[in-house]
């Protein structure tokens, strides 16, 4: 009963109203308040702040310094088996496996359009028909930078705008086309692997999407928005693997994408799998 007044709760609220105001109070300086909100959300879920670069959580300027906290240089230690797919981000495996039929896996009978997901242009979703996905979620207590799986050059950012639903686990089980339907920025890259997309989704108090090269990701207007990275008039943006890409402020969900016969996932992965940035994702196909 909880879980179904939970899902229909997800379709009246107004979720962008809810996300600015949250945006609001994680962006508040007061020291009595910032410091008493922060202080409880460490402790209400545990956040393991001894990995942090700044471990005392009253020294952040607001609540989303604390929230988007750097780590220590140590804290994460990079995969260095030869080729290999690094995850993108600290959470759990949502799910994994093959893009069948231009469709993503969701959960309990759902699955989405990769079209769609990647914003609705057919020329940009082709070059993942029939390859891999990733789709990796973001707890409050985790790590909420996302950094590069592979070293790649930045091709094209796409803003899609949408919904702002919840992304846990209760709402991928009953909210059809979830990751299709929420508020997204869409990342390609070029990469020794072929095409790979990174795909930030944004869910319900999600003040923001950002990404190392354009900052916060507000276009004027809620509307879609593709923003172009590979022609001379610009300098190439290039990222080396396990780099930073961009960050919630607030969690969420990355999704990665690559093409067909490009990579394999590591075996040990499945559904539920608790993940950390920097540890082997996948191999590549042929390896």
């Amino acid at each position: 009963m909880k879980s179904r007044l939970f899902i229909i709760s997800q379709y009246l609220l107004p979720h962008h109203l809810l996300s600015r105001l949250a945006g609001c109070i994680a962006e508040c300086r007061v020291r009595w308040f910032k410091n008493a909100f922060t202080q409880w959300f460490a402790k209400r879920y545990q956040v393991n702040m001894s990995e942090a670069l700044v471990e005392d959580v009253t020294a952040y300027e607001h609540f989303n310094a604390f929230f988007t906290r750097a780590l220590k240089p140590d804290a994460r230690t990079l995969d260095t088996t030869p080729g290999a797919i690094l995850c993108p981000a600290d959470g759990a495996v949502s799910q994994l496996g093959p893009i069948e039929h231009g469709r993503i896996f969701q959960a309990k009978g759902h699955s989405f359009s990769a079209l769609e997901l990647l914003g609705g242009d057919p020329a940009l979703a082709a070059p993942f028909m029939g390859g891999q996905f990733a789709t990796i979620y973001l707890s409050p207590k985790d790590y909420h930078r996302v950094h590069m799986p592979l070293a790649g050059t930045l091709r094209e950012m796409v803003y899609v705008p949408g919904r702002l639903f919840s992304v846990n686990q209760t709402t991928a089980e009953n909210v059809p086309e979830l990751f299709a339907r929420n508020e997204r920025v869409v990342c390609l890259f070029d990469t020794e692997r072929g095409p790979m997309a990174v795909v930030l989704v944004g869910a319900m108090i999600v003040a923001s999407i950002e990404t190392v090269w354009a900052g916060l990701v507000t276009p004027p207007k809620r509307e879609l928005k593709t923003f172009r990275y590979d022609d001379a008039a610009r300098a190439p943006i290039h990222l080396e693997k396990g780099a930073e890409l961009g960050r919630f402020k607030l969690g969420s969900t990355a999704i990665v994408l690559f093409g067909q016969d490009q990579v394999k996932w590591a075996e040990e992965l499945t559904a539920g799998s608790a993940v950390r940035m920097g540890q082997g994702l996948a191999l590549p196909a042929q390896a």
